[in-house]
C-alpha cells in the first residue's frame, strides 16, 4: 500500500501527516508513506485545497484533517 500526503506545510498538513504516521505505526502497517510537497506535483493532481490523503492512487481526504479513527478505517479498508 502506498499512502501519499499532499502537503504545502500548513498546520492542517502537518497535523494530518503526524496522524497518518502515528496510525501507520500503531496498526503495524507496512505501507509506504510519501510526502508530496512540490506545488507543481500537487497542482497536477487537480486538487484545490490541502492537505490531501491519497491511498493507492485514490484521493480519500481533501482540505481537512481527519481523526485517527477515520484514517485507521481508510487504511484497513485498503488491506
Amino acid at each position: 500500500m502506498k499512502i501519499e500526503i499532499l502537503d504545502t506545510g500548513c498546520s492542517k498538513c502537518k497535523s494530518l501527516t503526524m496522524l497518518v504516521e502515528r496510525v501507520v505505526e500503531e496498526t503495524g502497517s507496512t505501507a509506504e508513506l510519501v510526502k508530496v510537497e512540490g506545488i507543481a506535483e500537487i497542482v497536477k493532481r487537480a486538487v484545490l485545497s490541502t492537505p490531501v490523503l491519497v491511498i493507492d492512487g485514490e484521493i480519500k481526504i481533501v482540505g481537512r484533517t481527519a481523526s485517527a479513527g477515520e484514517i485507521k478505517k481508510l487504511i484497513e479498508n485498503e488491506r
